[in-house]
């Protein structure tokens, strides 16, 4: 009796040890999972924002719209969050200023709306709020346009959008005249150093029918001319 008795102490014995042992194993595993898989997560989601097309377009755009410049007839808005709300919209001035309520004058003309951003909230804080939060937003631009010319219903000049194609710029201006030809397109690209202009023909025919490698993205004072067809 006391053989068997010891028997079954020993195997219990045997047995919370092996628990133990389980359970410790376990903590350890999901210890180390813990501290060794977050980096290797982080990382991971890096690869897959670089290898992911849509993703790395996305940044693209992102960082456009941040370094984007402001210029003269562009339209901001001017949000004070705290200490009490205030909006406002200005547009540039030809000296490349605008006005805002208690500090004055602001020079925006060539700087980003981050760095207008900041230069508002820095003077506001100089004796004029407490602790103000301000944010600017770029509302419309109107200093960099490209024009349309000839065989269109509406000709003239439109403010440059994001992924703005020439055959995206025809249908802003109305589309093709009844004399317009989508075979006589071209865009007159002012030159980069000097007077005049490069001349770049669209296949604008194509470029209905499917193929968008044949469209152009255009660039400020880009001149997109519609020839009549030949009859």
């Amino acid at each position: 009796m006391q053989k068997k008795l010891q028997l079954v102490q020993g195997t219990c014995a045997i047995a919370i040890f092996l628990v133990t042992v389980s359970c410790a194993q376990n903590q350890v595993r999901f210890v180390g999972k813990k501290t060794a898989s977050l980096p290797v997560q982080v990382q991971t989601e890096a690869i897959d924002n670089k290898t992911q097309p849509g993703q790395s377009a996305d940044r693209t755009s992102v960082m456009s719209a941040t370094e984007y410049t402001l210029g003269v007839d562009d339209v901001i808005q001017i949000d004070v969050l705290k200490p009490e709300p205030l909006t406002t919209f200005s547009t540039v001035a030809p000296d490349g200023k605008i006005t805002f309520p208690y500090i004055g004058n602001v020079l925006v003309k060539g700087r980003t709306v981050a760095q207008v951003q900041e230069e508002i909230q820095a003077r506001l804080a100089d004796g004029y709020m407490k602790y103000p939060v301000v944010a600017v937003a770029l509302k419309e631009s109107r200093s960099r346009n490209f024009f349309v010319y000839g065989e269109v219903l509406k000709p003239g000049s439109y403010p440059i959008e994001e992924n703005m194609t020439v055959l995206r710029a025809i249908s802003m201006a109305g589309g093709f005249s009844r004399f317009g030809s989508s075979s006589r397109v071209k865009v007159l690209r002012p030159k980069k150093n000097g007077p005049g202009y490069d001349t770049l023909k669209i296949n604008v025919n194509a470029v209905m029918k499917g193929n968008a490698s044949e469209d152009l993205l255009l660039s400020p004072g880009d001149i997109v001319v519609i020839s009549e067809g030949m009859f």
